[in-house]
């Protein structure tokens, strides 16, 4: 990773998942993506910030239970 942004298998690592599913989240939209020379790019910020929005959903149904 170089100046925040990811690639793929990058992501996969970060988030302990398989690259297959990256891509699926990807062409799913739930990750923003730039394709660059042919290779998808990530920003880190926005898995980060992804990560976090979905945790805080979590914790309120949590909460509401």
């Amino acid at each position: 990773m170089s100046n925040g942004i990811m690639s793929i298998k990058e992501v996969a690592n970060y988030l302990k998942i398989k690259e297959q599913t990256v891509y699926r989240l990807v062409q799913q939209g739930k990750i923003p993506a730039l394709k660059i020379g042919g290779q998808w790019k990530i920003k880190k910020e926005h898995i980060d910030r992804l990560f976090d929005e979905i945790l805080a959903e979590k914790l309120k149904e949590i909460k509401k239970k």
